[in-house]
């Protein structure tokens, strides 16, 4: 992250009700800043469609004000000229070569005719289609026709682009050409709103995350803070006999403890605030029970146990 953080665009109590009474965004506030993959996260219902939406100027809130690229005066149109928009649904043309697509799409912003060629040319390099140009999208694998979206969206070299969910259904190798693609636009100047239901992905691209559910922002930090934050250490240990309930309640009771689960007869899992003890108070406990260690397994919190804690919800339930 830069030194000088430069809000890119910023949302202010934004509000959403739709006709059959469903409130979608409840007074919704945050930031994107410049340079950043903000990752965009929630469960089904969270809000997180309608709110990238109404960004991408396809849906209008109730109330609320949103300014891009730090300007509260431009125009519709003038926004459009700045924002990269990859949908979900692929928004390509079969039957025409994937250079001939992305000239098209870039041609819808203006750009002019002696820049137009090299902003497409450069387009499709940064997607790694430089080599199948002249080819039509009809004869390429599901990964390609992803990566041309993305061409297609920003040959105009947009501030802020939106990816919503550009890996769905693609193999991981495509995946990966997918994340590095983005990356490189990030590392280039670019700004990305990112969602997906993949958290790994989320863990390998993203600078900051937004957990948001009913509207709402739960959290909003960057993604070494949140897992800073939320990093008790996760046990699993096995010992030779089983576990009785009195060995589990001096383990409860054990003050850097936070929560303990007896996973079978002889396996109990806990996690613990090492910051206050070390394991070795838990080891102590059951070899004074007289029980023998066979395995100690640290178990790492990821962003999906975090997300889980905090909706109720995995992401793609």
């Amino acid at each position: 992250m830069k030194d000088i953080m430069e809000n890119l665009l910023e949302v202010k109590k934004l509000s959403k009700t739709y006709k059959n009474g469903r409130k979608a965004l409840d007074n919704l506030n945050f930031n994107v800043i410049k340079g950043e993959i903000l990752g965009f996260l929630g469960p089904n219902g969270a809000g997180k469609s309608t709110t990238i939406n109404i960004l991408s100027t396809l849906l209008q809130s109730d109330n609320g004000e949103i300014t891009y690229f730090n300007d509260a005066g431009l125009s519709i149109k003038d926004i459009k000229k700045q924002l990269g928009i990859v949908p979900q649904e692929l928004a390509i043309y079969e039957d025409i070569s994937a250079l001939q697509n992305v000239k098209f799409f870039a041609s819808l912003y203006g750009i002019k005719k002696s820049e137009i060629n090299e902003r497409v040319e450069d387009a499709l390099r940064k997607v790694g289609l430089e080599d199948r140009k002249h080819d039509r999208p009809s004869t390429f694998s599901g990964g390609m026709k992803r990566r041309l979206n993305i061409a297609c969206a920003i040959a105009h070299n947009p501030k802020l682009i939106i990816f919503d969910e550009p890996t769905v259904g693609i193999d991981p190798q495509s995946r990966n050409h997918i994340l590095d693609s983005i990356k490189n636009l990030r590392d280039e100047g670019a700004t990305i709103i990112y969602t997906t239901h993949y958290m790994e992905e989320v863990q390998q691209i993203c600078d900051r995350v937004i957990i948001m559910d009913g509207g709402v922002v739960l959290l909003n930090d960057s993604l070494d803070n949140i897992l800073k934050y939320y990093s008790n250490s996760n046990y699993q240990i096995r010992v030779d006999k089983q576990i009785n309930p009195e060995v589990l309640d001096e383990i409860r009771k054990s003050s850097n403890v936070v929560e303990v689960n007896q996973k079978s007869e002889s396996e109990v899992i806990f996690s613990m605030d090492e910051e206050s003890a070390p394991i070795n108070s838990v080891l102590e406990i059951l070899i004074r029970f007289n029980l023998n260690i066979v395995s100690i397994t640290m178990i790492k919190k990821n962003l999906e146990d975090v997300f889980l804690l905090l909706t109720g919800k995995r992401l793609r339930d």
